[in-house]
């Protein structure tokens, strides 16, 4: 999926089959969703080699997922507006992959458990200090969170570069540096954050029923009632 994932379990013996378990779906799904490789599912959907009614089952989920938030974020979560033009989930993929390993190592007796990929986390077991990066300065924090069980994830063009497009223009959003959103699950936290990164000026409003973090452009910090609950 284009990112390190990182699997910390701080109990005394850790399930190694259900680790071996948890990296093998993450490969799996990084073959059936990837956008970079041509024989995956989904890239084959785009150049019409498969029909969505023969894809797997989990494509068809996680496609009919994307388009309840589609609506659900006044199609600002898009899986057919990405930059690059063509179906892409992989704003829901990531995170909805991460829960899923997630749940299996909790069912093998995890529990104190963290995973992390590409900066998201969903953790349980805490307390879980999780740290949010500056989207100046990689080495500096913008704020840091204290989470028993919950997922963090942040939607930014600071680290790939402008990935995020707003689907209703087409073009990268403005004002906005980042977006992070704390949620029971990753999936939900990813997709609200890209939906409410991608909305740009519109964002806060959006998110103020959320617990949300914006930073904008000039620098100023805008942060949610429930995300106050939340800061170390």
């Amino acid at each position: 999926m284009g990112t390190a994932v990182t699997v910390e379990i701080r109990d005394r013996v850790a399930p190694r089959r259900a680790l071996e378990r948890a990296f093998d779906w993450l490969r799996w799904v990084d073959r059936t969703f990837s956008t970079y490789d041509a024989e995956s599912e989904v890239s084959r959907l785009n150049a019409g080699d498969l029909a969505l009614a023969d894809a797997h089952p989990l494509v068809r989920r996680v496609l009919e997922r994307c388009e309840v938030l589609r609506a659900g974020t006044d199609g600002y979560f898009d899986a057919r507006a990405p930059l690059r033009g063509g179906l892409d989930p992989s704003g829901l993929v990531k995170g909805w992959a991460v829960d899923v390993a997630f749940a299996g190592l909790r069912r093998a007796g995890a529990r104190r458990l963290c995973i992390e990929a590409g900066g998201d986390v969903r953790v349980a077991g805490g307390p879980w200090r999780i740290g949010i990066r500056n989207p100046r300065r990689r080495e500096h924090l913008a704020a840091v969170v204290v989470l028993r069980s919950g997922a963090v994830a942040t939607s930014g063009a600071y680290e790939r570069g402008p990935h995020v497009v707003d689907p209703h223009t087409g073009r990268p959003p403005a004002g906005t540096l980042s977006v992070t959103m704390i949620d029971r699950t990753l999936a939900q936290a990813d997709a609200h954050a890209t939906a409410a990164f991608a909305m740009g000026p519109r964002g806060p409003a959006w998110s103020a029923r959320l617990t949300a973090m914006t930073i904008l452009a000039d620098d100023e910090v805008l942060l949610t009632p429930t995300f106050l609950r939340y800061r170390a």
